[in-house]
């Protein structure tokens, strides 16, 4: 983990923010090329009932349509949160490299239980379990608690 890194989590973070300002659940991701140049970022748009609206889709979907299979390859994705089994699939799938994410799904988990929240309707997985040859990164401590605070804004009932 870079200074580099946890500045493109900390945008991220903003993301997720700004997506929980917008009525929508907070989580935000880039992509970046391997020359450290944001090419893509987005929220979760999930509130208007498509539950698959998550930004590392979107961001594996204008992978795929922008970037070669090498480009592909060389970038990272950085995200507020561990991508969950759809999206570690789709990151698989389209060949894109490293994820580093701020807090893991083990972490919304246990937060989630802890507040009494229902669990989300698919099991949360480390992006490994799905996608074994990812280069994978995170949690990152220095996130925790601005992430935990965003999320029970948005999920504790």
């Amino acid at each position: 983990m870079t200074g580099r890194d946890l500045g493109y989590l900390r945008r991220c973070v903003e993301l997720a923010s700004e997506a929980l300002c917008h009525g929508d659940e907070p989580f935000g991701s880039l992509l970046v090329d391997a020359d450290g140049a944001v090419r893509f970022e987005d929220h979760n748009h999930v509130r208007g009932g498509d539950a698959t609206r998550h930004p590392e889709l979107a961001i594996a979907r204008w992978a795929v349509e922008h970037l070669d299979a090498g480009q592909r390859a060389a970038s990272t994705v950085y995200t507020s949160g561990e991508h969950c089994p759809m999206c570690a699939a789709a990151h698989a799938w389209v060949g894109l490299g490293r994820v580093v994410y701020a807090a893991s799904s083990a972490q919304l988990t246990q937060w989630l239980h802890e507040w009494g929240a229902p669990p989300p309707p698919v099991a949360a997985l480390p992006i490994t379990a799905v996608a074994p040859g990812v280069r994978v990164d995170g949690p990152v401590p220095e996130l925790t608690e601005q992430m935990r605070a965003l999320y029970e804004k948005a999920f504790r009932p």
